[in-house]
């Protein structure tokens, strides 16, 4: 592997297991918002005590992730500095926005959060809690913005071979970060659901604290059904958008070389062939790809071979298909994990509304358990078919990535900091998992004991809890 390779695989490493940490924060900050909210109103100290326990996870998750999202920007000043000189006027004021008013707003509200339960009235505390939810939203929110212009850059003009923004509005009005934004916000949310109804499950199999699981559990499910669906619903619009946007990067993700036929099938799994560009077996839905292209069942897609002729004529001499295998397949593996998630969601909620949660099998608790992984593993799948979809482009249509590189850097500096910077995610993964295990092992109603377990919390310490539920 060249430097450049060795540099894109440091990004992306770097940046998928940053993006482990980030939806944990915007998923549990709102689900703790909602439980806030629902003490404050009913009065009753169940939920409080549920914000309390399901907070712990919140601030683990902060300490701990927190720093890995510095190293981000780093890499752009050191690997990738022809980039970042290039659109540094446009792409750099979206991250300093993010950092001086998103970020700080979330931190120091969720420091109010921690140390104001005895100090601040109710609803300033639960202001406070809001407040650490919004900012990780805005966070979201203009990180991707700066992402939108790297797909479809608005808002700007080249002056001395630079970019430079003339309409910041224009930017935060993209139409690529008003279809990107929801569908990554809501695949947060659903992060933190099914982060909760997991260790819900986990302690309603253990018969532990059952009616505080539960209501914790219903409470989870109900949001990772809504933003289930909202994923898909998004995505599906974001995915006719970026057929007229990026139509190689649809392209690719469907292995489509040549024009399809009218109306167009959805190839569900293909034997994807780049070096004779075609495809060795196919298996097809009839119609659904026309649909899926237009929201009708007519209509043909334009295939990679056509693309590449035309990106020729318009952008020059090159290769403009993107690896097909991996745009192909992590395609897939999004849609299927992100199917799995409104099943099993969907399921769940049946069971909570009808009051049936009693009555679920082991089987599906344990799947619910197993469950927490899968918005890890669609929100890793979708972002590599993003990125990797709009190869061999940094900037779609300005700037390609081999002259985004840094020309003075060695494939050895990335070498070794790419192993180092590796392990160390990875040791911090580590921790935050062991953390988080110690922490579903305890009990919400003492937290220095994990081995306490309590069928009915109005019994626990006989008349002393009664009390004071």
């Amino acid at each position: 592997m060249g430097v450049i390779e060795l540099a894109r695989l440091q990004f992306a490493t770097t940046t998928i297991l940053h993006f482990v940490f980030v939806p944990i924060s915007i998923g549990l900050s709102l689900l703790i918002a909602i439980m806030e909210t629902i003490y404050v109103v009913t009065k009753k100290e169940l939920y409080k005590k549920m914000a309390k326990f399901w907070g712990h996870f919140l601030l683990i998750n902060f300490a701990v992730g927190v720093v890995t999202g510095i190293l981000q920007e780093f890499q752009f000043g050191m690997n990738w500095s022809d980039f970042s000189r290039f659109v540094g006027d446009v792409f750099g004021t979206p991250l300093a926005v993010e950092a001086l008013l998103a970020f700080f707003l979330e931190s120091t509200f969720i420091g109010l959060w921690i140390f104001g339960w005895d100090r601040l009235s109710k609803g300033v505390h639960l202001a406070s809690m809001w407040l650490v939810s919004i900012g990780s939203m805005l966070s979201a929110f203009w990180i991707l913005t700066a992402n939108s212009f790297m797909q479809r850059p608005v808002g700007y003009s080249i002056a001395n071979g630079r970019a430079e923004m003339t309409d910041m509005w224009a930017m935060i009005t993209n139409e690529q970060v008003l279809w990107e934004y929801p569908h990554t916000i809501f695949a947060a949310f659903a992060t933190g659901a099914f982060l909760v109804a997991g260790i819900s499950a986990w302690k309603l199999l253990r018969k532990k604290d059952v009616p505080f699981f539960k209501t914790s559990f219903t409470i989870s499910i109900i949001v990772a059904s809504i933003s289930s669906i909202a994923i898909a619903l998004f995505g599906h619009g974001q995915a006719q958008f970026l057929v007229e946007t990026q139509p190689m990067k649809m392209a690719a993700s469907e292995g489509l070389w040549e024009r399809s036929e009218d109306p167009a099938p959805w190839t569900v799994v293909a034997g994807i062939d780049p070096d004779k560009q075609e495809n060795t077996f196919e298996l097809k839905i009839p119609y659904f790809l026309s649909y899926l292209s237009y929201s009708k069942f007519s209509g043909a897609v334009t295939g990679m071979k056509e693309l590449q002729a035309e990106y020729e004529a318009t952008y020059g001499p090159g290769n403009y298909i993107p690896p097909v295998r991996t745009t192909f397949w992590s395609f897939r593996i999004m849609v299927g994990s992100g199917s799995a998630m409104i099943l099993l969601a969907l399921y769940g909620l049946y069971l909570s509304v009808r009051r049936k949660l009693d009555q679920a099998t082991p089987l599906y608790m344990r799947i619910m358990i197993v469950a927490i992984a899968l918005p890890f593993i669609a929100n890793t799948a979708g972002w590599v078919m993003t990125e990797i979809g709009r190869q061999p482009w940094t900037v779609f249509g300005l700037l390609r990535t081999e002259d985004s590189i840094s020309a003075s850097i060695r494939t050895h500096h990335v070498l070794f900091s790419l192993v180092s910077f590796t392990v160390l995610y990875l040791i911090l993964l580590g921790i935050l998992a062991f953390l988080f295990v110690r922490e579903a092992r305890k009990s919400p109603y003492d937290h220095h004991n994990p081995d306490v377990t309590i069928d009915d919390p109005y019994q626990y310490q006989g008349g002393k809890q009664h009390a004071a539920e």
